[in-house]
């Protein structure tokens, strides 16, 4: 029997594996999921759960390690490696084929006259806010467990990035001898840097990592927990007695990490673009513990941009009625809840990129324990929105590497640490991620 030549490795062969299988994957046609039994959700009724006469279904995943890509938006390129493949943004348009789905169920008719005005309600501090997005952003929050709304302002505004200086804003003091310091613990968010600075303000100013900030005065702390890039829970660090906290939880949806309890703090960022995927809606929210706070955030995006798009407001609120109704319902008629698919989907992409990875020695990436989520009531595993991916060896600039196989990703050095690192989005289109499975695979051939 003939000897394979001594440079294959078995290491060598799994690659090549890998490398074939994700090959096939790219050329599969994929069936509908309304017949798949690798994955269930047993919902059940919890006793506590019946708030404002509505009866919220907890939701029970079972996982088959035997899912299948049915959620694929893959169309045959032909491009193949010529082609260049642009994870470096986090859009997420992965989300696309489950709205595509939901049709009518999410259409809205808006006539003509309808937003006129500037105004949405008077009696409210956030005055431009239509109550409709409200009602739907607390119930929302209720069904998945994952903030604390009583006892809070709902402040809408256009993306988290505007609320981001809307925050800002409002917690910095105009009457300050010099601007408040603006700090976050690298690897922080790469537009935390750009955002405080843009402007030149004078009432803040970004004064980099948080666990290396030792000046003694007030301060502001963004803590962005699941953290982008790299996916770690996140708690403050400065922890000193004149720091005040700006919580991003953009991330904090079931589809990327376990939901261990209501977050309860002083002023919380969410957005739609990461929850929904719905990122063209430019639709975020805060939520406010204390009035002064809300009023002032609410100033400046009025002063701004006049309030936030009623026609984005009314869309983002259809979406989230379906969500929530996609969750609640305890027999959801057109497949399943909007967070089971995304989990699954999430699911599968880690599970191919790891095999990838583990497939050589070029990269590594974090590893994340598993814990209880209460609204999937079992444990789950951290699969984050994007992959924080360290090229290990004599590999200095990982982003320059990437790029010269023509995969476009983020440099650690935006994120305030080594250009070893790079963040590649997770959340693109099926096309565009089996491509890049594919390539990453014969890149450690």
């Amino acid at each position: 029997m003939a000897k394979l030549p001594t440079m294959f490795s078995l290491r060598h062969l799994l690659v090549l594996s890998l490398a074939l299988n994700v090959s096939l994957i790219l050329r599969m046609v994929y069936e509908s999921e309304e017949g798949s039994d690798s994955f269930c959700l047993k919902k059940t009724v919890m006793s506590s759960g019946v708030e404002e006469g509505h009866i919220i279904h907890k939701s029970r995943l079972a996982i088959s390690p035997a899912s299948s890509f049915a959620n694929s938006t893959l169309t045959d390129h032909p491009g193949g490696r010529d082609r260049v493949i642009n994870l470096d943004h986090g859009d997420p348009t992965m989300y696309e084929r489950y709205w595509r789905r939901m049709g009518e169920k999410t259409t809205i008719i808006i006539p003509g006259w309808q937003s006129t005005s500037y105004f949405s309600d008077v009696t409210n501090i956030c005055w431009f806010m239509e109550p409709e997005f409200e009602k739907e952003v607390v119930r929302l929050h209720r069904v998945v467990g994952n903030a604390v709304t009583e006892g809070r302002h709902v402040v809408v505004g256009t993306g988290s990035s505007q609320l981001i200086l809307a925050a800002l804003y409002a917690l910095s003091s105009p009457e300050s001898d010099e601007p408040i310091s603006v700090v976050s613990a690298a690897p922080y968010y790469s537009s935390y840097p750009l955002m405080a600075d843009y402007q030149k303000s004078g009432l803040y100013k970004w004064a980099g990592d948080a666990e290396s900030f030792e000046k003694n005065g007030p301060y502001i702390e963004l803590v962005t927990s699941p953290n982008n890039p790299d996916g770690s829970e996140r708690r403050s660090v400065v922890n000193k007695s004149q720091g005040l906290l700006i919580h991003d939880l953009a991330y904090y949806w079931p589809q990327y990490t376990p939901i261990s309890s209501p977050s309860d703090y002083d002023l919380t960022l969410f957005t739609v673009s990461k929850s929904t995927g719905h990122a063209g809606m430019r639709i975020g929210w805060a939520l406010v513990k204390d009035q002064e706070v809300a009023k002032k955030m609410t100033k400046f995006i009025e002063l701004s941009t006049i309030g936030v798009s009623k026609d984005s407001q009314l869309r983002a609120a259809k979406v989230l009625k379906t969500v929530s109704d996609s969750c609640e319902q305890e027999n959801f008629h057109d497949g399943e809840s909007f967070f089971k698919y995304s989990y699954k989907i999430m699911e599968q992409r880690w599970k191919l990129l790891r095999a990838a990875v583990e497939g050589g020695g070029l990269f590594s990436l974090p590893k994340f324990s598993p814990s209880f989520c209460t609204f999937f009531g079992q444990e789950t595993e951290s699969q984050p929105a994007f992959a924080w991916l360290k090229c290990e060896g004599d590999i200095e600039d990982c982003e320059s590497f990437f790029r010269g196989h023509k995969i476009l990703t983020r440099s650690g050095r935006q994120f305030g640490v080594s250009p070893k690192y790079i963040r590649i989005s997770m959340l693109d289109t099926d096309e565009n991620f089996f491509q890049f499975i594919d390539r990453l695979s014969a890149i450690q051939q």
